[in-house]
């Protein structure tokens, strides 16, 4: 073919390289999935060819413009400063290939306005641009080739050097996004993103016969990307700060953040990617406690041994999880230590947490009360009422703030708050609106956002939102949520119809005028002799205008997002499900809608976590005799009841990846040889039948309908697997290592 090309362009003087460019298409059928000659990859590979000195090309001709074109002035869009709804229609406009006209338009906005100019872009493109009807031009965008190695990308999709090679024309970059300065026009951008992501891959299929199924996209470290994150980009990583073409490494350009987002369910299997399994930690244990910084190394050991302990006998007494008397003994010097705080105990595994939340690019802060009743001990001192003088209850009150992505996978505490309420203060409820906030419980809530926000801060790729119930709808959680200075977002079910201005009357009667948005089912779990049904559920979305209440009117109005959503034909004598959300975070179309209700329908799982702190752990049935050994124990049983419930989530999450990322090998060998009577084989399990397993100990039966274990037999049966853990590895201690099972393929 070399030589062929050679001859050629020895043959014929006045060649132009488009001609050479298409005769090699011809020769090589090279052509696209529409049929089209790949004219562009052939010039592209004919000049590498000439770079390289195999060819000689002949020499690039200048194409003037068609004389007597007249060029049109250019005419500068107004400034417009408007809402969305006053904004008007927006068009998209496809620039077809061969219509100059456009073309220069779009590349006068991008020349005038966007840092990196018009280009030249790459490989194939598609381009559009925006237009008002009232306004005239808004902006453009541009999509193009993808980035040939991108190790961010690469290793979040799975690829290996042939996939990669083989999929990479179904991912496609978003060279190109501008919005003219002078449109300031709120949710905007992710409007325009949403709305040209949803007929990208038509269009290219359509110019270039290949349906894209992945978009990346580089935000400059600059900026924060909050159109892409308000539209469900992903941030997967950063570049290394070379360019496409930086062969010598020179490394002169600044790192840039990663974002993707897929056009489909299934995008992974059609690029032919494997998703990654979750790395082992070094030592759960360690992981979370090891950093500890107490004064003695000696206690930070110690921390790590508890933890371990109460892990792996998670519903024993103390006595009974430490295994002797030495190391009990040694349990309650630890808890009687009076030089630091529960808080001091938790710091490191806050930091954890923190390391997990930052390689998601969304994760939900959800906050809860529970009551820890420890009526049955009334010797424990420092504890205080629960509930009224007539019901006589004692105990401590406990506001966690557990981090979950929003698949529903506990990432871990990000903020514990425990107290003892003063039993003089027994009953001043009557007065609460007299007090300030900072004198007041329900400045539990506040306190978690504001934890959450520093999150925010440490992790400025990753969007943060605090996720609260009823309890949490506080108009001074809101304002907080608006300070300047970037805080966590917010999303709280409304527990009052709030004012709103004076033509909209309250939230209820505003969001009933508004139209129903589309509907979505809801799995409702069967209650007592209640079946279990599926909900059918109308959603209704709009920005609103919230007053603030009388008795805090130095507070100023706030602007929020409602999200309504109600059954519709209940069964009969049954209750319609309803749910008020207001929010912070943009709402502007019905899959960002339907996107936080599932985020608040992840609320739910704090409850399950805290009954598998009172039932797996039983922390209130801990008999230490007084609160402070009770808050340092208990530093260490929400951390060992989180590994618990992560556990059982990360089994369905994973189901398939090795259980060498949670058990050690002898404990999956030992369990191997307890189920099966057998040796243990060469392979480990998976992690799914590893859980099962573990779960038969506890009386999981496994049987069809039984579904996936719970926390409750995981719990009993972690208890088992360490006894029988020791025993196998004494027995291989004496008898030498059991010989494994080979296993085929």
């Amino acid at each position: 073919m070399l030589e062929r090309i050679r001859s050629v362009v020895a043959a014929y003087p006045g060649l132009t390289r488009s001609t050479l460019s298409r005769q090699v298409c011809e020769w090589l059928d090279w052509r696209d999935g529409t049929g089209r000659l790949r004219e562009v990859s052939a010039r592209v590979a004919l000049g590498e060819l000439e770079r390289r000195g195999v060819v000689a090309l002949p020499p690039p001709q200048a194409c003037p413009p068609p004389p007597g074109r007249a060029v049109e002035p250019w005419v500068e869009t107004p400034a417009v400063v408007a809402t969305l709804a006053e904004l008007g229609p927006v068009e998209w406009v496809l620039l077809e290939r061969g219509d100059r006209r456009l073309s220069r338009i779009w590349r006068q906005l991008m020349d005038r306005h966007h840092p990196l100019g018009s280009g030249p872009l790459c490989g194939a493109q598609i381009r559009y641009l925006l237009r008002s009807e009232r306004y005239g031009w808004l902006g453009g965008l541009a999509f193009s080739a993808a980035a040939y190695r991108l190790a961010a990308r690469d290793r979040w999709i799975g690829w290996s050097e042939a996939q990669r090679a083989a999929g990479l024309d179904r991912v496609v970059a978003n060279s190109r996004f501008l919005l003219l300065p002078q449109v300031r026009v709120p949710h905007l951008a992710s409007h325009v993103l949403g709305r040209t992501l949803r007929r990208l891959a038509q269009d290219w299929a359509a110019r270039y016969g290949v349906r894209p199924v992945l978009v990346e996209s580089f935000v400059d470290a600059a900026h924060a990307g909050t159109a892409y994150r308000a539209s469900n980009w992903q941030c997967v990583g950063t570049t290394s700060g070379r360019g496409r073409n930086d062969r010598a490494r020179a490394t002169l350009r600044s790192p840039k953040a990663v974002y993707v987002y897929p056009l489909g369910r299934d995008w992974r299997t059609q690029l032919g990617g494997v998703a990654p399994a979750p790395a082992p930690p070094p030592d759960w244990a360690e992981e979370e406690f090891g950093g500890l910084d107490l004064g003695d190394e000696r206690l930070t050991r110690r921390a790590v041994t508890l933890a371990r302990d109460c892990f792996a006998k998670p519903q024993a007494q103390l006595p009974e999880a430490c295994g002797s008397r030495a190391k009990t003994k040694a349990a309650y010097r630890f808890l009687d230590h009076a030089e630091w705080t529960m808080q001091d105990l938790l710091h490191n595994h806050y930091e954890a947490t923190a390391r997990r939340a930052a390689a998601q690019p969304v994760v939900l802060a959800v906050q809860d009360s529970s009551s820890l009743n420890y009526t049955a001990h009334p010797a424990t001192t420092g504890l205080g009422p629960l509930n009224t003088r007539q019901d006589g209850a004692l105990g401590l009150w406990l506001h966690d703030t557990l981090m979950f992505t929003p698949a529903g996978m506990p990432l871990g505490l990000l903020d514990v708050q425990l107290w003892a309420r003063d039993p003089e203060r027994q009953g001043h409820s009557a007065t609460r609106h007299a007090r300030v906030l900072e004198d007041k419980e329900s400045r539990k809530w506040l306190t978690s956002h504001q934890a959450a926000s520093r999150l925010q801060a440490q992790c400025p790729q990753t969007q943060v939102v605090s996720v609260g119930d009823r309890e949490a709808d506080l108009y001074d959680l809101f304002v907080a949520a608006q300070a300047p200075g970037a805080p966590a977002q917010v999303l709280v079910r409304a527990e009052k119809t709030r004012r709103m201005t004076r033509e909209h009357g309250r939230l209820w009667d505003f969001m009933a005028t508004q139209p129903v948005a589309g509907q979505h089912g809801l799995r409702v779990p069967r209650q007592g002799a209640r079946a279990a049904r599926e909900a059918t559920m109308e959603v209704r979305f709009a920005p609103v205008e919230l007053r603030p209440p009388k008795r805090k009117s130095d507070l100023p109005p706030l602007t929020l997002w409602a999200i309504w959503s109600r059954e519709i034909e209940p069964p009969e004598g049954v209750r319609p499900l309803e749910w008020m959300l207001l929010t912070t975070v943009p709402t502007e179309t019905l899959e960002q809608a339907h996107e936080r209700l599932a985020w608040y329908a992840t609320r739910w799982q704090i409850e399950v976590y805290h009954r598998t702190l009172k039932s797996g752990c039983r922390i209130e049935e801990r008999q230490l005799g007084n609160a402070q050994r009770l808050e340092a124990c208990l530093a260490i049983d929400l951390v060992v009841a989180w590994r618990i419930f992560h556990l059982a989530k990360l089994g369905r999450e994973t189901p398939d990846v090795p259980c060498t990322v949670y058990f050690e090998e002898a404990q999956w060998q030992a369990l191997w040889v307890r189920i099966h009577r057998s040796r243990p084989p060469a392979q480990p399990p998976t992690l799914r039948e590893a859980m099962r397993m573990v779960a038969s100990l506890g009386g999981f039966l496994g049987r069809k309908g039984d579904g996936e274990p719970g926390t409750q037999t995981l719990w009993r049966g972690l208890q088992r697997l360490d006894d029988i853990t020791e025993m196998y590895l004494f027995f291989i201690q004496t008898t030498g290592p059991p010989r494994v099972q080979p296993t085929y393929g």
